[in-house]
């Protein structure tokens, strides 16, 4: 089949509301801003939006995060394949919307592809089952995250809505500067704002003390499920301890509509053991929120690993090596 419009995909995609949010339409759109080209398509009651990044000499990286959506077949991965020669793609990355049974453990891989050695969206996080009550919930956390979560009530901290996306980006700076990791540019935040906020399935939230924001968080919801992606916090008032106030009312109003798990999203890809053994010590980019995250309680869960399917034996060499250059320290 031809690649569909946008809004067609949305159609689609209605047959499997608790999908990925990276799958939906919206965020085909939004990466289309940022350097990379959607393309949808549907084969069956298969589909996936695939997005192209452009490279030099006409080439491209074809990237499926979090799909396809429903049962594949043959003829399926064919017109991939098609679409990704017609637009002259290396390699194929595919990240399933599934996690590992057991730390290690492989998906079924695809005919005609092998296991990818990166992946892109972060595979390692902590998942937090809301069909629980808010006291069972509660009684599940570290001892002193819910010692946090009340003293920040009690020290004046309130939550609400939001919409300041310029500050949430200078707050997301602070973030990144002191816990050592990227964050996106002012545009980038606000395109995600404008495009899933009046759809409802993206809110800003805010933990302020005395009208100045403190901290914010932006969730995706998308069916039972919901994702804290982005986060961040000022050096402001830290002792209210406003973050710890702000991921539980998040947690909260996930379950009030009616979400059954909630994603706390990133952590270090490594093993249960090391993790708790090692977080005190390491502080590097997903170490330091790991700390902050594992407080709620959850389970750790890994996604399967990416899978490759590789149309350019050469140019895909290159890219791996220059990968784990980029990928390495120092």
């Amino acid at each position: 089949m031809a690649e569909i419009a946008s809004q067609e995909w949305e159609e689609f995609t209605t047959q499997y509301p608790n999908a990925h949010f990276l799958q939906t339409a919206q965020w085909g759109e939004l990466k289309s801003s940022f350097g990379w080209e959607p393309a949808r398509f549907i084969e069956g009651t298969a589909g996936a939006q695939i997005l192209f990044r452009k490279l030099p000499l006409g080439h491209t990286i074809a990237y499926i995060p979090k799909g396809p959506l429903g049962k594949t077949s043959a003829g399926f991965w064919e017109m991939v394949d098609q679409a990704c020669e017609k637009k002259n793609a290396i390699f194929l990355k595919v990240e399933p919307d599934e996690f590992e049974e057991t730390q290690g453990s492989l998906k079924e891989i695809t005919p005609g592809f092998k296991v990818g050695k990166d992946n892109i969206q972060p595979p390692n996080t902590i998942l937090i089952d809301l069909r629980k009550d808010e006291e069972t919930l509660l009684s599940e956390m570290k001892q002193k995250t819910r010692y946090n979560i009340r003293l920040a009530a009690r020290k004046g901290v309130t939550i609400e809505t939001w919409d300041d996306i310029s500050t949430f980006h200078q707050m997301s700076k602070v973030t990144g500067g002191r816990d050592e990791f990227d964050v996106h540019s002012l545009p980038y935040y606000q395109r995600i704002h404008q495009l899933f906020n009046p759809i409802n399935l993206c809110e800003l939230l805010v933990a302020k003390y005395e009208n100045k924001p403190l901290a914010a968080v932006m969730i995706f919801y998308k069916g039972t499920r919901a994702w804290y992606v982005y986060g961040a916090s000022s050096n402001m008032e830290r002792n209210r301890m406003p973050a710890y106030l702000l991921q539980w009312e998040s947690i909260r109003r996930a379950k009030a509509r009616g979400c059954i798990q909630y994603d706390l999203w990133g952590i270090p890809d490594e093993p249960y053991e090391k993790l708790e053994n090692e977080f005190t010590e390491q502080t590097k980019g997903l170490w330091g929120v790991y700390r902050f995250k594992r407080g709620f309680g959850g389970d750790i869960r890994r996604s399967v690993q990416s899978q490759d399917k590789v149309y350019k034996p050469f140019l895909y060499s290159l890219y791996e090596i220059y990968s784990r250059f980029k990928a390495a320290p120092g």
